[in-house]
């Protein structure tokens, strides 16, 4: 019979044993912690279909973020400038496991443009990081008589002429209407699902021009198969510093930008929250992505998620004159 001594030993032992077995069982059961992740496949909705820039930037994302240990994949969703796909990500769980890359349509004109809208761009999201912006390219078909805005409008003056857009709603359509406003003629728009399905049109005549993000329309341009006007932001884009800008063609004051941004839906945790965001910053900080991006005009600058708040807002405020001011609607 063991001495009371040697029984208290062999009691601690025995529960010494038992700790590691609980607490794999217990480690098994409990969910994960508030701030891991990711804990599960991670899934980036896009809104428009491939090969724009909003799909450039997730799968930039996607490709970096495979290194986190859990699938991650692309999503297409477009239609409805972009409301199908946000509006997709806004009922989605709140775990950070769905996420959009948002645009100036999707989180900034459309609540303007859409007299129903499916979701509250204010209110039914997660701001998480910024990701890029670019400028606007106005190119037109080779064989359009102008070379420059002047000659563009004096053209537009005399004899119909049809741009076309991702979509109603993104900042390709509004830049358009904003050049109409403007300048004061009245060209056509003529929407399609996405960039990808308007540039084939362009290119065989059936539409004069289009407001194409940078990113896109830049390489037609390089090719000789587009001819470039001008770029609609304030400045000069250091992707192609030989094209002027609307503003210094001869007319002052015209702005319109594309950007792009991360979002969950409302009430991802603040832990998950600030993970994802530093993902997303050490994702665009990488030499190959920087050099990728500037390559096709687009300028990453990843702020935080007060910040994109605070961006949104002023965003939503200025197009939703510029869609009063224009007229434009949903065509």
């Amino acid at each position: 019979m063991p001495t009371p001594s040697r029984l208290r030993l062999r009691l601690l032992a025995a529960a010494l044993l038992a700790v590691p077995m609980a607490a794999i069982a217990q480690s098994a059961s409990a969910p994960p912690a508030s701030g891991a992740w990711p804990t599960r496949p991670i899934r980036i909705v896009v809104t428009f279909p491939p090969g724009g820039a909003p799909d450039t930037l997730a799968r930039v994302l996607a490709d970096k973020w495979a290194a986190l240990g859990q699938p991650v994949t692309v999503d297409n969703k477009p239609g409805a400038g972009g409301n199908i796909g946000a509006d997709l990500v806004a009922k989605s769980a709140p775990d950070g496991h769905t996420l959009v890359v948002g645009t100036v349509g999707t989180h900034a004109i459309n609540a303007a443009l859409y007299e129903k809208m499916p979701y509250n761009h204010l209110k039914d999201f997660t701001p998480i990081s910024f990701l890029a912006a670019t400028p606007n390219l106005l190119v037109v078909n080779k064989s359009v008589p102008a070379a420059t805005v002047k000659e563009l409008i004096e053209l537009a003056r005399k004899q119909p002429l049809s741009f076309g857009s991702s979509g109603s709603g993104t900042s390709i359509h509004l830049s358009g209407e904003l050049f109409n406003t403007l300048a004061g003629v009245k060209m056509q728009h003529v929407p399609y699902k996405g960039r990808a399905q308007a540039i084939p049109d362009l290119l065989g005549g059936r539409i004069q021009m289009i407001f194409d993000n940078m990113p896109s329309a830049l390489p037609l341009v390089k090719s000789g198969e587009l001819k470039a006007i001008a770029v609609t932001s304030a400045n000069r884009s250091p992707a192609a510093p030989q094209i002027p800008t609307i503003a210094e063609s001869g007319l002052p004051g015209f702005e319109a930008t594309s950007w792009f941004a991360l979002y969950g839906p409302a009430g991802i945790p603040r832990e998950v929250l600030l993970r994802i965001h530093a993902e997303t910053q050490k994702a665009l900080a990488a030499p190959d992505v920087k050099e990728k991006l500037a390559g096709l005009g687009l300028e990453p600058n990843p702020g935080t998620p007060e910040s994109l708040a605070a961006f949104m807002q002023a965003e939503t405020t200025k197009w939703a004159k510029v869609v009063k001011d224009s007229g434009a609607k949903p065509d």
